[in-house]
Order: structure tokens, then C-alpha cells, then sequence
């Protein structure tokens, strides 16, 4: 079967088709599954529904949040220690992190470098 040389309206009806094949192959998968837990069960004198009703229960959501990886970044509200210093105005200051303030735009327009702002 060649892709390439079907038309859109057939490639639609194969489409289909695909979803209606992987939908029943899916759903007899956990009939299987299902009956093969059963007969588990069974083997070891308790029910499914024994089994099941002690089981933790997450919800699909929190379970997918676990598996998603977190960005790296500093624990919440850690403070990060200023490292360069305003001379117009020392209670502020600039981290070395994200976009340069304007004060410091400006200072390096002027030619000066940073390393004259450094906290030491």
C-alpha cells in the first residue's frame, strides 16, 4: 500500500479504519488484562474487588503530574544575593540574573564596566 498515491478522501476512510482497528485491539488488551488479574485473584482465594478496594487511588492528573520532569530552579522564595551594586542608589541592586536593569544599560553605554559595580 502506497500512501503517496492515495487521495485524501481514501486516506480519510484508512484513517478511520486505523482508529476503529486500534480501538478494538485496545479494549480486548483489557478484557485480557482484566481476565488474567481475575484468575490472580482467584489463585490466591480473594476477589478483584477485594484487591482493588484496598488499593490507593490516584487520579489520572496527579499521576501523570509525578511523572513529569520539573524545571531546575531555586527552592521557592530563596532569595538569590545581589552581586552588582546601584551607585545612584545602594539599596538596590541587580543579581547578575535575567535582563540587565536599566541602570545597568546605561552604565555600560556610558563605557564603564561591570566589574566597577561588583560587590565585594
Amino acid at each position: 500500500m502506497n500512501l503517496s498515491e492515495m487521495t485524501v478522501p481514501e486516506l480519510r476512510r484508512l484513517q478511520g479504519k486505523l482508529e476503529t482497528e486500534i480501538r478494538r485491539r485496545d479494549e480486548s488488551a483489557r478484557r485480557d488484562v482484566l481476565k488474567q488479574f481475575k484468575k490472580i485473584a482467584a489463585d490466591h482465594g480473594v476477589s478483584l474487588d477485594d484487591v482493588l478496594s484496598e488499593a490507593p487511588v490516584k487520579s489520572p492528573a496527579k499521576a501523570a503530574a509525578k511523572t513529569r520532569r520539573k524545571a531546575a530552579s531555586p527552592a521557592k522564595g530563596k532569595r538569590v544575593p545581589m552581586k552588582y551594586a546601584n551607585p545612584d542608589d545602594p539599596k538596590t541592586g541587580w543579581t547578575g540574573r535575567g535582563r540587565k536593569p536599566r541602570w545597568i544599560e546605561a552604565w555600560l553605554s556610558a563605557g564603564k564596566s561591570l566589574d566597577e559595580l561588583l560587590i565585594k
